[in-house]
């Protein structure tokens, strides 16, 4: 069931090329990764736009980042086969 399944967040900004190419890998990903997928536009909060600056996109699970810039298959696939 989806409400098992691990959220993970893409921190980013709209007009991000690399925030768009991972957010388009993620979702070709989703339906056989068995994660759950959500979008922070970091622009909306002062803090969080302090926090990424311009490091976005940051791919996080909860507290926890797996990877920044680009999608890095072997951090994912590492945090998938951890929850499993």
């Amino acid at each position: 069931m989806a409400n098992n399944q691990p959220l993970l967040t893409v921190y980013g900004r709209e007009g991000c090329h690399l925030c768009r190419d991972m957010w388009d890998a993620l979702e070709e990903l989703q339906a056989e990764g068995g994660f759950r997928l959500s979008w922070v536009d970091v622009d909306g909060d002062a803090g969080l736009a302090r926090r990424y600056g311009t490091k976005v996109p940051v791919l996080m699970a909860g507290e926890r980042e797996l990877c920044h810039y680009f999608l890095e298959m072997p951090a994912l696939n590492a945090f998938l086969a951890e929850i499993r």
